[in-house]
Order: C-alpha cells, then structure tokens, then sequence
C-alpha cells in the first residue's frame, strides 16, 4: 500500500462493493442456478469466474485503459453471444434431466470448468460492468497515482467483497437444492433452466 493508497479508502471501497455484489443482478442469478442445481462448489466456481473479469475490468480502469473499450466494441459482442448460447445449452440440459426424472446429484457431471466460464462469460460480456468501474472507481480513488502493487491491493479487496457475498449466495442456494431432496430437486432444476435462460436474454440485450 502506498501514500495513494490509504487504508480508510480500501475500506470504504470494501464497503461499497460488498453492498453492489448483494444487490440482485444477472451475475447472483447466475451463480444461484448453478449452486442450486449442481451443488455448492458449482456455485463457487462460477462466483470465482465473476470476480476473475471484475479484476480484468478493475486493472483497465486504473491503468486508465478507456479506448481500449471501444476496441473491445464488437469483441464484446461476440463474447456476449458466446455467453448465451452457453448458458443456453446449460439450460436445456437441466430442464431435460428434470424432465426424465433425475436427481440433481444424478444430473449430468458439468464441471467446475463449464461454471466458472460461465461466471466469466457474463461478466465480460457486460460492456456496462466495464463502464461503471470508470465512473466508480475515482470517487474512492486516485487513479493516476496509483502504482501495479496498489492495483494488487484493490483485486484482493474485489476478490474478498465479491467473492465473499457471491459465495454466501452459492451455499444459501445449494442448501435449499439439499433441503428440496429429489422430487423437488426436479423443479428446482427446471427453476435454475429458466433462470439461466433469463441471464443468456439479458446478455444478449446488454
């Protein structure tokens, strides 16, 4: 930390982002179907992929890389679209095992992998997450002076505000998929397809 850096800024940054990551957004949707459908760690690895491109969008923003958004115009397009019709494919393969009467345990293993892209995918897909950290950022802090170990310190304060509430959204959503056992783990699955159909729409009109 540096003279630019001071801890009552960190904190309060800390405060504030803890307070954006709890409001409803694509993002918790997102991180809630996966915890509910698949388990905790699913949950988790999909938060983890969320707060990866926030640190990404986090480090433009202080190293003051705003041309590089409009470079990114029609990159970001495509990762949107990419982003929909993966959470598309997700979602038919949850409605379809609910419908042949599996288990959630028993659904099709995806992987920690195919979460935490999807995590990922959401999150760069949103131009606007880009945008408002530039408008966010330099009401907590002095982006010029700001040096690369200062940037480290901001990604730990986004990694624990963040990831912190996104994780405790992933176990309160995998408790309930537990608590629901098998037969109402089927409507849960059929729940989280739609869910995930929701956030592939609201990729495609971001």
């Amino acid at each position: 930390m540096s003279e630019a850096l001071p801890l009552t800024s960190l904190l309060t940054l800390f405060g504030a982002m803890v307070v954006l990551a709890a409001l409803p957004s694509v993002s918790v949707l997102a991180v809630t179907a996966r915890a509910a459908s698949h388990g905790f760690l699913h949950g988790a690895a999909a938060a983890m992929g969320i707060v990866l491109a926030d640190i990404l969008f986090i480090l433009l923003a202080i190293f003051g890389l705003a041309a590089l958004a409009g470079v990114l115009g029609e990159g970001m397009l495509l990762i949107r679209l990419a982003g929909a019709v993966y959470l598309s494919w997700l979602a038919w393969s949850l409605w379809r095992a609910a419908g042949g009467g599996t288990a959630p345990q028993q659904v099709s293993e995806a992987s920690l992998w195919g979460s935490f892209s999807a995590g990922l995918l959401i999150t760069l897909g949103d131009q606007k997450a880009l945008l408002f950290y530039f408008g966010f950022f330099p009401a907590f802090l002095d982006l010029e002076a700001l040096s690369w170990s200062d940037a480290l310190w901001v990604s730990l304060v986004a990694l624990l505000a963040v990831g912190g509430v996104k994780l405790l959204y992933a176990a309160v959503a995998a408790r309930a998929g537990r608590l629901l056992g098998a037969s109402g783990g089927r409507w849960l699955n059929r729940l989280a397809a739609l869910i995930l159909l929701t956030v592939a729409l609201a990729l495609l009109l971001a």
